[in-house]
């Protein structure tokens, strides 16, 4: 018997959900996504399968900055590494899709160790500045190893090919990003279950004592930068087959702030909030361009539209700091916590 909202056993605390009432929410919203491409538009299932691989991306960065309080912008340089892996290894090798992208996942990976050895000596604003640097470092790669990544012209890739169909169109390609997607928010969600998630969050929340209690720093932080980039690599390959081209500029600083935006607003280290910050932020811009297309002179309007954006978001980053540093996830749990008490509310 439980008392409130109090868990009496390990087994209850350990509970990836909590009641059936969850269990029933998550069987709705999985029929609910099961039955969405057979009633959703073409423009629809675009921003669909652009939010999935925004949330990807997002868990990953939420794992290392929310979770274990690495600051990093080079998310999106690690999607590129991920994103180029894929191009190559299916114009080059044709490989199976899944398998180039635990490819592109085990190659964002590795530079993600590389780069998070920094990490043991660094952190905050010298650790953000650490990975900016990596970010430009891969940047001049992708741009001059020419051989690999075609240069400055980029390369392009083929449609994504299972059992002999090809994924050539968003309803088929959200076959493959959506499934994915959820089996890596499953995974994140089950890691903070574990030794390995519980010992992130304590490196978070005091490094120094966590240390003191047997955690070792240099490998646990290195293995949540390599998990994040994992998460990165596998979003920058399911980027590439989704637009079956990669340059250089496909993966810009502001790409990483974007993340680093995304969580900030959904409430870091919360999976829900990694998942509403990514569908919030990838909104904004439509939101934007609706609200463009209303006006008088709309094209004209629409060359400002970017510089727009870009402090829109700046907006949203200091206003979610300072008036609701939680996030949308806080203000979700806010919602739950007045209707399970509605009734008793004064």
């Amino acid at each position: 018997m439980r008392i409130g909202s109090a868990k009496q056993t390990y087994a209850d605390d350990e509970a990836l959900f909590d009641s059936r009432t969850q269990l029933a929410w998550m069987g709705v919203l999985a029929i609910g996504l099961l039955a969405f491409p057979f009633v959703a538009s073409q423009y629809w299932l675009y921003l669909a399968c652009l939010v999935a691989i925004n949330v990807a991306s997002a868990t990953g960065l939420n794992i290392l900055t929310g979770y274990t309080g690495q600051v990093s912008l080079g998310q999106a340089a690690f999607m590129g590494v991920g994103a180029y892996a894929v191009a190559v290894l299916e114009k080059q090798l044709g490989t199976p899709v899944l398998l180039n992208l635990l490819g592109a996942g085990g190659a964002a990976m590795l530079v993600g160790l590389v780069v998070g050895i920094p990490s043991l000596r660094v952190k905050g604003l010298y650790l953000a500045i650490a990975t900016i640097a990596a970010s430009f470092i891969l940047h001049f790669v992708f741009a001059n190893w020419t051989r690999v990544t075609g240069g400055t012209a980029g390369l392009s890739l083929p449609p994504a090919t299972i059992f002999g169909v090809a994924l050539d169109t968003e309803f088929r390609l959200y076959w493959l990003i959506m499934p994915i997607t959820v089996l890596m928010l499953a995974g994140a969600a089950n890691l903070f279950r574990t030794r390995i998630g519980r010992a992130f969050v304590a490196i978070r929340d005091r490094d120094i004592s966590a240390e003191v209690l047997g955690i070792p720093l240099l490998r646990y932080k290195l293995l949540s930068f390599g998990l994040s980039s994992f998460y990165a690599g596998v979003a920058g390959g399911l980027w590439a087959y989704f637009f079956r081209s990669v340059t250089p500029e496909s993966f810009p600083l502001l790409m990483s702030i974007f993340f680093l935006a995304t969580i900030i607003v959904g409430g870091m280290g919360s999976i829900l909030g990694g998942i509403l910050g990514a569908v919030f932020m990838t909104l904004v811009p439509e939101v934007l361009k609706l609200m463009v297309g209303w006006l008088p002179n709309a094209n004209e309007a629409m060359v400002f539209l970017a510089p727009v954006r870009t402090i829109v978001f700046g907006v949203l980053i200091v206003g979610f700091l300072i008036f609701e540093p939680h996030g949308l996830a806080e203000i979700w749990r806010r919602i739950q916590r007045f209707f399970h008490l509605w009734p008793f509310r004064t």
